[in-house]
C-alpha cells in the first residue's frame, strides 16, 4: 500500500495530478482545491489513500495528513464514496469539517457538490460526538515544514491548533470531550480564523454556561 509520494509534479488535470517519483509516474486523484495549489515542474509531498478493487488500484492524494484522515473517515458513512468525500473536503476543508461534525451541522455538509439533504443529515448525525480522525504520524511531523510545491494554508492550521488547545483546556476543567468539542467548534466559527486559544476558551466557556 502507498501512504505518501514525494516527487515532481508532471501535470495537473481537472481531477488528477501526475507525480513523477524517480522516473515512475503516479496518477493521483485529488480535489480541486488541492489541485489548484500544485504547479507543474514543482516538487511536492502528497499524502496518499490507496483504494484497491478487483479491477483497479486508485490513488487519492492530499496536501496534509489531516485531509487524508478525514477523507477516510467520511467514507465510513453510508452513501459517501470517494467522489463525495473529495467534494466535502473541497467545500469545507478539514477545519470547518471538524466544526460541522462537532456541531452536527447538516447545512454545512449540504454545501458540498452532490451532497443532498438526506446525506447531509446522515453525515451530521453519524459524525457528531465522535473525535476527529487520527492521522498517521510521520518523522517529518516532529519538524513540520510547509508542503513543497503547494501554498500552505497557514491560517487553517493555526485555527486547528487553537481549537485543539481549547478542547484540551476545557477537558482539563472537567467538561466532557464531546461537549468541549461542540463548544470549541461554536467558538471557532464565531471568532474566526485569527482567534487564539485564549479567545476560543473564553467563548467556549460562555457557550457551555448557557
Amino acid at each position: 500500500m502507498i501512504g505518501k509520494l514525494k516527487g515532481r509534479i508532471d501535470a495537473v488535470g481537472s481531477e488528477e495530478a501526475l507525480i513523477d517519483v524517480h522516473g515512475v509516474g503516479y496518477l493521483v486523484g485529488m480535489g480541486s482545491q488541492s489541485l489548484a495549489r500544485l504547479s507543474p515542474g514543482a516538487d511536492a509531498e502528497i499524502h496518499i489513500e490507496t483504494h484497491v478493487r478487483e479491477d483497479a488500484i486508485k490513488l487519492f492524494g492530499f496536501l496534509s495528513e489531516k485531509e487524508r484522515a478525514w477523507f477516510a473517515r467520511l467514507q465510513i458513512v453510508q452513501g459517501v464514496g470517494a467522489k463525495a468525500a473529495l467534494a466535502i473536503l473541497d467545500a469545507l476543508g478539514p477545519g470547518e469539517l471538524e466544526n460541522a461534525a462537532a456541531l452536527g451541522d447538516a447545512s454545512a455538509f449540504g454545501r458540498a457538490k452532490g451532497v443532498g439533504p438526506k446525506l447531509a443529515a446522515r453525515l451530521a448525525t453519524e459524525l457528531k460526538d465522535k473525535p476527529p480522525p487520527l492521522g498517521r504520524t510521520f518523522a517529518a511531523d516532529f519538524q513540520p515544514t510547509p508542503a513543497i510545491g503547494a501554498t500552505p494554508v497557514i491560517a487553517g492550521e493555526t485555527q486547528n491548533m487553537a481549537r485543539e488547545d481549547a478542547v484540551s483546556a476545557l477537558v482539563n476543567l472537567g467538561y466532557g470531550e464531546s461537549d468541549a468539542r461542540r463548544a470549541a467548534a461554536s467558538a471557532s466559527r464565531s471568532a474566526g480564523a485569527d482567534a487564539d486559544s485564549g479567545a476560543l476558551i473564553k467563548l467556549a466557556l460562555k457557550e457551555l454556561a448557557r
